[in-house]
């Protein structure tokens, strides 16, 4: 269906800038909403920011005026430009995409996470 690869993430020190960057193969007829997620240890996932086809986007609170999340429509990939991170920004961060798939119909897929981690 749809297959999402996640790249970007690593151990950076508080205030420095991390790009993720989320791929989606697969019989996608066309992608709709993209989005990151994350979650913390002991703590729920949560929406950090979200992008339509059109490029309208969403942010929570605590990344607004600090990350950017953009697309490339031809390449089927969203990103995700983390700046100034602190601490608490620690979490396995995830790319969800919503797509309507050739033959199955509306999907909503995840990618595997990948661990950002923010420390000195």
């Amino acid at each position: 269906q749809v297959e999402l690869v996640e790249s970007g993430g690593g151990l950076v020190q508080p205030g420095g800038s991390l790009r993720l960057s989320c791929a989606a193969s697969g019989s996608i007829f066309n992608i709709n909403a993209m989005g990151w997620y994350r979650q913390a240890p002991g703590k729920q996932r949560e929406l950090v920011a979200e992008i339509t086809r059109d490029g309208n986007t969403n942010y929570a609170e605590f990344v607004k005026g600090r990350f950017t999340i953009s697309r490339d429509n031809f390449k089927n990939t969203v990103y995700l430009q983390m700046n100034t991170l602190k601490p608490e920004d620690t979490a396995v961060y995830y790319c969800n995409v919503q797509a309507l798939v050739l033959r199955v119909g509306r999907t909503s897929s995840w990618g595997q996470g990948t661990q950002v981690t923010v420390s000195s």
